[in-house]
């Protein structure tokens, strides 16, 4: 059994809402190029993100909503769901791709062929809602795969850390009230989505921070209240919604984390689930967006993943 896997697909390159648009393909590039400069890639084996199917799409979301998707997808050009939000021809493979992925990590994670996965995807997921399209999101990736370990595997208990700089107000939409499920997250305070401050439920774990947030605060949190709560929760696996545009090199928010805040975040999550979900992780990216911090950042956590 390999440590960590790696699971994306060339589809996810091919989303596109526009020249100037931060969500770009040039993410998964920076992130594929700074693996090899770092030779991490010859570390973790790589597989390809199947599509995702309706009935793994309606875990998380309505028939309704997705039949709104696939009508959406323009024949040319860009169509926006919002001002941040757009849909250009191949956006809906790409985006059940990204679903697929997370439903591949859980499956390969329970069979024993992987201890941890990472999938580097796009679009990102955690914004969107049950019924709603936003913040570069179309489909909730984590959640997807989340409550396919709960429903196809029969896992008692799960848990999400999002550590995204942005609250993942969609996760929280479709897990509030999920007895099986705890999400934990930070996220800057005020910004978009400007939500989170009073959780939906108590299985929700939320803590806005203020602007300029280093990475001693955060590793605080961690310690005095994450840990504590997922060991009296007991979850059985953890998801991570990986999201790096808390790196202070980001100009989406104002936070001011460095890839060893991240190496460290993911180590404690890692000693975990080695404790507490027999070592297993599946981690999904979010946000990120400064491209050389996040290439940087992600290396820093599949290292981490895989305690090398």
């Amino acid at each position: 059994m390999t440590p960590t896997a790696f699971i994306t697909h060339p589809d996810c390159w091919q989303h596109n809402m526009g020249a100037m648009h931060p969500e770009s393909p040039d993410r998964l590039s920076a992130i594929r190029d700074q693996m090899i400069a770092s030779g991490l890639d010859q570390y973790v084996d790589s597989c390809e993100a199947p599509v995702a199917t309706r009935d793994n799409l309606l875990l998380a979301h309505t028939g309704e909503y997705i039949d709104d998707m696939y009508a959406a997808v323009p024949e040319r050009g860009i169509t926006h769901l919002d001002p941040d939000t757009a849909m250009c021809p191949q956006t809906l493979n790409a985006a059940l791709r990204a679903a697929g992925a997370g439903v591949k990590a859980v499956d390969m994670v329970m069979a024993g062929e992987a201890r941890s996965i990472f999938c580097a995807v796009r679009p990102p997921g955690h914004h969107a809602e049950r019924m709603r399209a936003m913040g570069f999101c179309f489909f909730n990736n984590v959640a997807i795969a989340a409550l396919h370990a709960l429903e196809h595997h029969r896992l008692a208990r799960v848990a999400v850390i999002d550590f995204d700089v942005h609250h993942g107000n969609g996760t929280e939409d479709i897990l509030a009230g999920e007895s099986r499920a705890m999400m934990l997250g930070f996220f800057q305070h005020p910004l978009y989505p400007y939500c989170g401050t009073r959780p939906l439920d108590d299985n929700m774990r939320n803590t806005p921070l203020p602007a300029g947030t280093r990475g001693d605060v955060v590793r605080a949190l961690v310690e005095e209240k994450w840990l504590p709560a997922m060991e009296m929760f007991q979850p059985e696996m953890l998801f991570i919604s990986a999201g790096f545009d808390a790196h202070y090199e980001d100009d989406m928010a104002s936070m001011a984390l460095v890839e060893a805040d991240y190496a460290w975040i993911t180590t404690r999550l890692r000693e975990f689930a080695d404790q507490h979900c027999r070592g297993r992780v599946v981690s999904m990216l979010e946000g990120g967006y400064s491209l050389s911090a996040l290439g940087r950042s992600v290396v820093a956590h599949i290292k981490a993943l895989a305690g090398i």
